[in-house]
């Protein structure tokens, strides 16, 4: 094996310590206050300093003073940019999906910015990834079931195997309660952008509640709200979703309200690879937030780690309006910023028995805050067939650096979703307090449809 392919995939055993399944001890979290972060990442920077060391991430301070969602590194300009004619020098550093944009639409570029490991969290969510670290195990049904024994904070800071790293990216900080106003376009090749839904979102996740423990979560660790503005013919429409911490003990739960019905009746189908209506189906539900859902339907195992060029600390998209992003085929290269980071690759294929229409999935999973970067997507007879990118934006108040709105590209069939988009709207992201239960159950649906 040559040097550089041993760069690419480090031997788990070198790369954590320990052989998969093992448990890890107490001495071996110490590792979380000395050369790990608090969340498990590397505290070291790179060998050429290309990438810094943490140090403690970005402070509300740092953004806030420039305004409110502004980018706190607005006045940098791009090192260098990857082209079609320099992407051999930077291939190894690239997902599957994105070489793929390259062969497919040779005018695409990225622009590649001096990294900056803006990720943080507060200081309670650290003492309970610290506590989590050898606390929590895998549920008696099995780790792609669910997890046990873990709140407040990723499970396994150390992981010892793939399902334990996408864990983590499914229990990933986004704090304790959100409200957003979002929207969905789907562009079709040189076609002009479509708006598809336009959407207000309610979020709570019991597994950060203040003082959370593990007895205290319930049975669901994200419940989601999302009601319909428009387009016209779709508003007022709502629905439910809840989504278990063990999918063999507690099935994915979702209620659906139509207004022309003036009911909510049971939805089941709004989860794992049902297509999105709202996508003109290019996107599946498992695509939200580039993974989400059950992990039954797979069987992970962890690559390794790689320093890659990702989509980091892109609060200037934040502030540019649609019709600026959404050029033809691609999304505009001058409205994204990369940088190169450490992410921990999970190849996620079939298990036995099981269907998808995704037959082989690898997550991307950046090492400083465990959301999934980058997905690509392999259809049943084999072919590259998706590939999804988020954003990742700092919002200063969690303090956390999360999953902004996302990209989803029909390699296939020439087509691009962009969505969770909170584009320049001024109720676009807030940060609240825990809702009322009633908010996630059908009484609460129907009740807010019959207002």
């Amino acid at each position: 094996m040559s040097v550089r392919c041993c760069d690419l995939f480090l031997v788990l055993i070198c790369a954590f310590g320990a052989p998969a399944g093992a448990v890890v001890s107490p001495e071996e979290a110490t590792r979380l206050r000395t050369t790990l972060t608090p969340m498990g990442a590397e505290r070291a920077g790179n060998a050429d300093g290309s990438i810094p060391a943490w140090t403690g991430g970005i402070t509300a301070a740092a953004v806030q003073a420039a305004g409110p969602r502004l980018d706190p590194f607005a006045t940098e300009r791009p090192l260098f940019s990857i082209t079609s004619s320099n992407l051999p020098r930077y291939a190894a550093r690239l997902p599957e999906g994105t070489k793929a944009l390259f062969a497919k639409y040779p005018d695409y570029r990225m622009d590649v910015y001096p990294t900056h490991r803006t990720a943080a969290a507060p200081q309670a969510v650290y003492d309970a990834i610290l506590r989590n670290a050898t606390a929590a195990r895998a549920a008696p049904e099995g780790i792609t079931s669910g997890i046990e024994s873990a709140a407040g904070g990723i499970p396994f800071p150390i992981p010892q195997d793939g399902a334990e790293a996408v864990w983590n990216h499914e229990l990933a900080f986004w704090g304790a309660a959100r409200e957003t106003r979002l929207a969905t376009y789907v562009v079709f090749g040189a076609q002009p952008p479509e708006l598809t839904d336009d959407r207000r979102e309610v979020v709570d996740f019991p597994y950060y509640y203040p003082n959370a423990t593990p007895g205290s979560i319930g049975a669901f660790y994200l419940e989601r709200r999302e009601t319909t503005v428009g387009p016209p013919e779709h508003a007022g429409e709502s629905y439910v979703a809840l989504q278990p911490l063990n999918v063999a003990r507690d099935k994915f739960a979702a209620w659906q309200y139509l207004p022309g019905q003036r009911r909510v009746r049971r939805s089941p189908s709004l989860s794992y690879d049902t297509p999105d209506p709202d996508a003109s189906g290019l996107e599946s539900f498992d695509d939200y937030y580039i993974f989400s859902g059950g992990l039954d339907r797979y069987r992970y195992t962890l690559l390794g780690k790689r320093e890659m060029y990702v989509p980091y600390n892109n609060n200037r998209l934040l502030n540019l309006p649609p019709s600026d992003v959404l050029t033809p085929r691609v999304a505009n290269p001058g409205d994204l910023r990369y940088e190169l980071h450490r992410v921990l690759i999970v190849d996620a294929t079939l298990a036995p028995g099981q269907r998808d229409i995704v037959s082989h999935r690898r997550l991307y999973l950046d090492e400083d805050t465990w959301f999934a970067v980058y997905a690509d997507a392999w259809d049943r007879e084999g072919r590259l067939w998706k590939f999804s990118h988020s954003s990742m934006v700092a919002i200063a108040e969690l303090p956390a650096v999360v999953l902004g709105p996302q990209f989803v590209y029909d390699l296939q069939y020439g087509a691009y979703v962009f969505d969770f988009a909170f584009n320049g709207a001024p109720d676009g992201y807030r940060v609240t307090q825990p809702h009322p239960a009633a908010t996630f159950t059908p009484e609460g649906l129907a009740a807010s449809g019959t207002r």
